[in-house]
């Protein structure tokens, strides 16, 4: 599967940014799909995940309540909704997908067959 993430821009503390990962091929339903973050001198981070089929929802404790994963299976997409936006927020988000990865594994980089290309977000203050 392909990998196209876009949506990122400059926004200002408190403002909103929806990204978008689109994926190839046809069976996009039976991926599970993620979204990590990297910001400069950090190592990559998760963020929030979904389980195939529009299954449970998974976020990492410094986005819970601001950040919405969401996936529309009928357009091959998966969203991030990303409210009340934060300086530290700042960094490359990056989708990720995989088939098989089980639940203990979601929050690992290394455990996601697939990867987007990146797009940057930055949040002024």
């Amino acid at each position: 599967v392909q990998l196209q993430a876009s949506g990122g821009g400059l926004v200002q503390t408190g403002g909103s940014l929806r990204l978008s990962c689109a994926a190839s091929g046809r069976t996009f339903s039976r991926y599970n799909m993620a979204w990590f973050r990297q910001a400069p001198g950090r190592e990559r981070e998760f963020v929030a995940a979904t389980r195939s089929n529009g299954g449970r929802t998974y976020y990492a404790d410094s986005v819970k309540g601001r950040f919405t994963i969401s996936r529309d299976n009928a357009k091959n997409t998966v969203y991030l909704q990303m409210n009340s936006l934060k300086p530290e927020d700042t960094a490359v988000y990056y989708c990720a997908a995989d088939q098989g990865i089980i639940l203990s594994d979601l929050r690992r980089g290394d455990a996601w067959d697939y990867w987007g290309q990146g797009t940057q977000v930055t949040v002024s203050s």
